[in-house]
């Protein structure tokens, strides 16, 4: 999969998102909502890779991760998501709403107040988190 196809597949899972929250099926938005994020930092993580470059055993080993944590280091991307997070109390509380998700997501139920709130960390205008991975993708 390369960068142009982990920065659509983030989008369609955004559409997709919202077509459960209309349908009240909170668990699901919950789950794919991770992986709107997930897919932004392996896109951002492709965006490294040169062409016709070997990649790094460890970065690729790495980069195999549902972590949301792990997937901003692996894509290099600490010490910015840190200056975000000071500069910015509002985008500091959507990250913290979004970081603990889990591909382990898929196997709980979450409320409609949940699945809202990790929606709303990733889509807020200027603060949400994908706009934040956006940047760097």
């Amino acid at each position: 999969m390369n960068r142009r196809e982990l920065k659509n597949l983030a989008l369609t899972r955004r559409k997709e998102v919202e077509v459960l929250l209309k349908n009240r099926q909170y668990s699901g938005a919950y789950y794919l909502s991770g992986y709107i994020i997930e897919c932004g930092l392996k896109a951002c993580i492709a965006k490294q890779t040169q062409k016709f470059d070997f990649p790094d055993k460890k970065t690729v080993m790495d980069s195999y991760t549902h972590d949301l944590e792990k997937l901003v280091k692996v894509a290099q991307l600490y010490p910015t998501l840190e200056t975000a997070r000071r500069s910015d109390p509002a985008f500091a509380n959507n990250w913290l709403v979004v970081k603990d998700w889990s591909e382990e997501s898929r196997y709980q139920k979450y409320t409609r107040q949940e699945a809202t709130a990790i929606y709303l960390a990733i889509t807020e205008p200027n603060r949400g988190v994908l706009q934040w991975v956006q940047q760097h993708w």
